[in-house]
């Protein structure tokens, strides 16, 4: 008997096989594999390549990622550090005015608020991404608890209760 088709199915299997044909066309890449290729026509010698699935993502989502990406770096943690040295000197120089602390405070209060953001979304992100490769291991593992699949979404009452169980199998584990 086939199994029934859900109507994400075609979906993911669409994405499958776009994965497994870049994989094979640039096994060079990193684990992003397809998503950058090199291009030695002009100025821009990187470019994304065209992912069918790319258009799933929100232009700021997009930048939230890029953005997060770039603050990542160390070398941002350095322009920042040459940042404050900067703002310390200039204003030693300057006598420190009575504005010169309600910009600082304004530039990191934004700074910050932004930062926020930027982190709170790539978190949540990444974990919907980590959730789902943990949901297809239990998926895969025949002895698995298929209640456990998609937990994070279930009721407060049903996690009370599957923590219940967990505790009781511990117990008696031990």
């Amino acid at each position: 008997m086939a199994r029934p088709t859900r109507p994400d199915d075609e979906v993911v299997a669409h994405r499958r096989e776009w994965v497994d044909r870049e994989i094979r066309e640039r096994p060079a890449l990193g684990w992003r594999r397809g998503q950058i290729r090199a291009s030695d026509d002009g100025p821009h010698r990187w470019r994304r390549a065209a992912d069918p699935h790319r258009r799933h993502r929100t232009r700021a989502s997009r930048l939230l990622h890029r953005f997060g990406d770039v603050s990542s770096h160390a070398a941002a943690g350095l322009v920042a550090a040459a940042f404050v040295a900067v703002w310390i000197v200039i204003g030693a120089v300057s006598g420190f005015p009575h504005w010169w602390e309600e910009v600082l405070y304004a530039t990191s209060a934004s700074v910050t608020l932004v930062m926020v953001f930027a982190i709170q979304h790539t978190q949540s992100r990444q974990q919907r991404a980590t959730q789902r490769k943990l949901d297809e291991l239990l998926r895969t593992q025949p002895a698995a608890d298929n209640h456990l699949i998609a937990a994070e979404d279930a009721p407060d009452e049903e996690l009370q209760a599957l923590a219940d169980l967990n505790m009781a199998d511990r117990e008696r584990a031990t």
